[in-house]
């Protein structure tokens, strides 16, 4: 497992540009794996253009995709049934003489090297979300199993987004593949002064997909409890998904309308986070926190529960935050009231935490996703049989 974070390289350019595919999620919302894609491609292709000709191929419609000119190859190809996906995967990988194809997560990736079956190319599966608690449904119990007897030794490299994700991975798998942490790029945000808010209030806030998963069920069943022995908080929860008339619905039967503020910022959650004190993660389980990650970029402290996995990985010093654990209960009471009554001295740690999540620039993180490109990319590919 290797990550060496950095800002420059020493790596010399190759003769010819490798030729790396991105398979982007055939999801209707661009958000975190989507946006991580868009990023790294983007970055690989600006800072590193006589290294890598980078396509992607797009074969959903995403909404709030952005429109504009991408510095990376776009190939949009969009599908509406599994057969006209497995028609697009083999034509569009097979087209092309592919060093490297990046395909997120472990379902996608067995779908697509079934599709390739007889074609000869490296294949690396990225690793965003928990694999040990993914395989919810028959399909992903059928396509995991494949995965485990036959794909994963097909496998050119795992990419992951934490070191304790991968640690997981070639546990349950028994892999043997070798395997590089890549962590997910951080933005940065245009600076907002904080808006003025009412006088003596603490604001927390979550931003997140309405789901079981983001566990925004665990943070008002807390923030109910906290909210009856300190009246001067308020939270924000901000996102989207299915699970949004559940959540509604749970904020009146608590009776929290007055105090509680469902939002959504489907481009930016700067506006809410601007507008906050502290930032609470309730996720049931992680692959790493992009947006733990953005509310340090803000400078707030950041309560989480140490779920599996990310929020350990990037909590690591007092300063930053709070872990607890992802049941929730007295234990995220208690952290929420404590920054309601040491706020004035947590904020004195704003710089330290601005300061530390610089590391996860995407300046800095593009050269450990291009290093692992260029070693993943080595070497004749295997055929897919």
């Amino acid at each position: 497992m290797k990550a060496a974070l950095s800002t420059e390289t020493d790596q010399a350019s190759p003769a010819s540009p490798k030729r790396i595919l991105y398979i982007q999620p055939g999801t209707s919302s661009f958000a975190g794996i989507e946006r991580v894609v868009d990023t790294i491609c983007s970055a690989l292709s600006d800072k590193y253009p006589a290294d890598f000709d980078i396509d992607v191929l797009y074969t959903s419609e995403h909404k709030n995709r952005p429109h504009g000119t991408q510095s990376y190859n776009i190939i949009d190809r969009i599908v509406h049934n599994r057969r006209e996906l497995m028609s697009v995967l083999r034509d569009v990988i097979g087209a092309k003489d592919y060093d490297l194809v990046v395909v997120p997560q472990i379902e996608p990736t067995v779908i697509c090297m079934i599709a390739c079956i007889g074609i000869r190319r490296n294949f690396a599966m990225h690793l965003h979300g928990n694999p040990r608690l993914e395989p919810s449904h028959l399909k992903a119990k059928i396509l995991f199993f494949l995965m485990r007897i036959y794909f994963i030794k097909r496998l050119t490299y795992v990419f992951g987004t934490s070191p304790r994700q991968l640690e997981s991975f070639k546990a349950m798998f028994r892999s043997n593949v070798r395997q590089y942490w890549l962590p997910n790029p951080v933005r940065r945000f245009d600076a907002l002064q904080k808006p003025e808010g009412e006088e003596g209030h603490v604001t927390f806030v979550n931003v997140g997909r309405f789901s079981f998963q983001k566990g925004q069920d665990i943070l008002l069943t807390a923030f109910a409890e906290a909210y009856k022995l300190r009246p001067n908080i308020r939270l924000k929860v901000v996102g989207y998904g299915d699970g949004e008339a559940e959540l509604r619905n749970q904020i009146r039967d608590l009776g929290l309308a007055a105090v509680v503020s469902v939002e959504h910022h489907p481009d930016n959650p700067s506006p809410a986070l601007a507008a906050s004190d502290v930032y609470v993660s309730t996720s049931r389980w992680e692959g790493w926190s992009l947006a733990i990650c953005e509310a340090l970029r803000f400078g707030l402290p950041v309560i989480s529960t140490d779920c599996e996995f990310g929020p350990s990985d990037i909590l690591v010093d007092r300063r930053l935050g709070l872990l607890v654990p992802v049941s929730g209960g007295e234990e995220l009471v208690k952290a929420m009231l404590y920054y309601c009554d040491h706020l004035e001295e947590e904020r004195a740690h704003a710089e330290f935490r601005q300061s530390f999540i610089d590391i996860y620039d995407t300046e800095r993180v593009v050269d450990v996703h291009a290093d692992a490109l260029r070693i993943a990319a080595m070497g004749p590919a295997p055929l897919i049989a």
